[in-house]
């Protein structure tokens, strides 16, 4: 069995309650010389008046209208890429996982879902697009919608104004966990010359159980369950037995390559690094940042990191690890040493000699040392601490396991969504919905999140990014005030997913510039199946006139067809509906 040299002793007391590591330098390539606009010498440059510099929040390049069609379908004993058989998955188009969406920064898309499942309802939410002006559109059920029943179609349509990578999913329940997924590959400038980009490449944790059954247990057990594997660009090895391939990443000697990584697991948080080979970080979520060069990168569940790799080592078969140190609650395998294989084009297909050597521990925390490109400032003089932007995160001590936020776990009813009320408007909401009213126009919007138990949360805020003003070290503690010279405002890494520490604190803040209705979540499945969400309600007077009466007329027309379905089906809601 491979097995991996471990520097956790070496290194441990160096890099205690660092969330990161140092950078290292470039490695040599090919020389470049001024090229044209967006080509492998110019990758900061876009289309005339766009370029990594413009601010993507306030300037969009025009676009064409792309149109896909999607079914999602069910399929019984179904064999996966690592050749034992699942009782039950659910694909888009029968793609596991589901098709890329690639288009071009200042696109529309339009996208067809027709929902083929036999019980299910379902929906898609795109994870990290601002959706400015089209909440409507988020794929949030139970929120912004309510879920597609079993053989009804529903079209999504909504301008891309920012460019990078990210990915959809179901939101009903934890379905995505099913199969319902895919990547998304936004094209657009870059802050760094690379010669070739291979695309959108998915690191997730994989179970034989059905989502459905992982839930139930989850609801009964405080240890999550392990996966039976860990999959790369949708497929591995059986570490079990016999079955499936290692992934493949081919470089070109003497090439820069573009590799967008994407975690979309339903649990697992870990590291990633290349044998031999250094990774500089181009983007954050659907951030560009400044080349950040390291050994090895973070990934909370549903964040994304472009990375550009060198091929100018010596050619060869290397491998690529994922590492997910135990004593960090960040996920567990039995798949013990999850890996693919990079390998240079000009060798033979090989496995790797060399094992590599096991990163330096994050305890599960993400770095904050990237710099966006395009600035942000926080004005920290305006930040007060107080109850009312306090965000208390627990865990019920008595099973069935119950996460809250400030003593509230969300649990959202399907058939009336919290944008029902908005159209209506009525305010009386309930308060199973754990709203957050956030009223005020284009102010800074500050936030402390407080961890009570010793588990770490990736947290997901849709319709925005938000700056990262700080995080604890784990077993911290609550936020003081003397914490907030701690806080940094200017330019600070900016994202749409960050790590709260176990027993520690995270503040972020955005700008109130997207009405709407916005979740602000864990992405771990079952966490936020049992209620560890809040949904902000931002500028609720000004979001019905945003809502055309086509897309009304489409919401109340689904949600008809929705109620019809499930009174009449005999089928029950298990946990918070997300």
């Amino acid at each position: 069995m491979r097995s991996l040299v471990s520097l956790t002793g070496l290194l441990a007391g160096l890099l205690a309650g660092v969330g990161q590591c140092a950078p290292s330098q470039p490695n040599k390539l090919e020389v470049r010389g001024p090229g044209p606009c967006h080509t492998p010498s110019n990758r900061a440059c876009w289309s005339p008046g766009f370029d990594i510099n413009t601010d993507y929040e306030a300037k969009t390049p025009p676009g064409v209208v792309r149109v896909l069609n999607w079914e999602i379908s069910e399929h019984d004993n179904w064999v996966g890429p690592d050749g034992r058989v699942k009782s039950k998955v659910m694909l888009i188009n029968n793609q596991y996982p589901g098709p890329t969406l690639t288009a071009d920064w200042g696109d529309t898309v339009v996208v067809n879902v027709k929902n083929s499942l036999r019980l299910n309802g379902t929906s898609v939410h795109w994870h990290g697009l601002r959706q400015l002006g089209t909440n409507i559109q988020d794929g949030a059920n139970g929120v912004t919608e309510c879920p597609l029943p079993p053989g009804e179609t529903k079209t999504y349509k909504f301008k891309l104004t920012q460019y990078g990578t990210s990915w959809y999913h179901s939101h009903f329940s934890a379905q995505y966990g099913n199969g319902v997924f895919g990547s998304i590959v936004i094209n657009g400038p870059a802050s760094l010359p690379y010669d070739i980009d291979l695309g959108a490449y998915p690191i997730f944790d994989y179970y034989l159980k059905t989502a459905d059954e992982l839930v139930t247990d989850t609801q009964h057990d405080f240890v999550p369950p392990k996966s039976e594997n860990v999959l790369f660009n949708g497929t591995n090895i059986n570490p079990a037995g016999t079955g499936g391939n290692y992934s493949r990443i081919t470089l070109t000697p003497g090439k820069r390559h573009r590799l967008r990584l994407i975690n979309p697991s339903v649990e697992h948080n870990y590291q990633v690094s290349i044998v031999g080979h250094d990774m500089t970080v181009i983007a954050t979520d659907l951030v560009p940042v400044n080349a950040f060069t390291t050994s090895n990168v973070f990934l909370g569940v549903g964040q994304r990191l472009d990375v550009t790799i060198d091929a100018s080592k010596k050619p060869g078969n290397y491998w690529m690890n994922v590492t997910m140190p135990a004593d960090n609650l960040c996920g567990s395998s039995y798949n013990l040493m999850p890996a693919a294989v990079v390998q240079y084009a000009t060798v033979p297909h090989g496995l790797p000699t060399d094992p590599g050597t096991i990163p330096p521990n994050p305890g599960c925390r993400d770095s904050l040392d990237y710099v966006p490109v395009v600035r942000r400032q926080a004005p920290l003089d305006q930040f007060t601490f107080s109850a009312k932007n306090k965000l208390d995160v627990s865990l019920d001590q008595e099973l069935p396991v119950i996460w809250r936020v400030n003593n509230s776990a969300i649990n959202v009813t399907w058939d009336r969504p919290i944008l029902d009320y908005v159209l209506k408007g009525n305010t009386s909401y309930p308060v199973s919905d754990n709203v957050v009213i956030v009223d005020q126009k284009d102010v800074w919007t500050f936030w402390v999140i407080e961890n009570l138990s010793n588990v770490p949360h990736p947290m997901h805020l849709h319709g925005h990014d938000f700056v990262v003003l700080g995080a604890s070290a784990t077993d911290a503690g609550p936020f003081t005030a003397a914490d907030k010279a701690k806080l940094r405002g200017s330019n600070p890494t900016r994202r749409d997913v960050t790590m709260l520490p176990g027993n520690g604190w995270l503040v972020l803040a955005f700008r109130a510039d997207n009405p709407g209705n916005w979740l602000f979540h864990c992405h771990i499945a079952w966490h936020v199946s049992s209620g560890l969400s809040v949904d902000f309600l931002e500028r609720v007077s000004e979001q019905k006139k945003q809502i055309s009466s086509a897309d009304a007329a489409a919401f109340s027309k689904n949600c008809a067809a929705w109620r019809n379905y499930f009174d009449n089906s005999g089928l029950i809601k298990i946990d918070s509906g997300l």
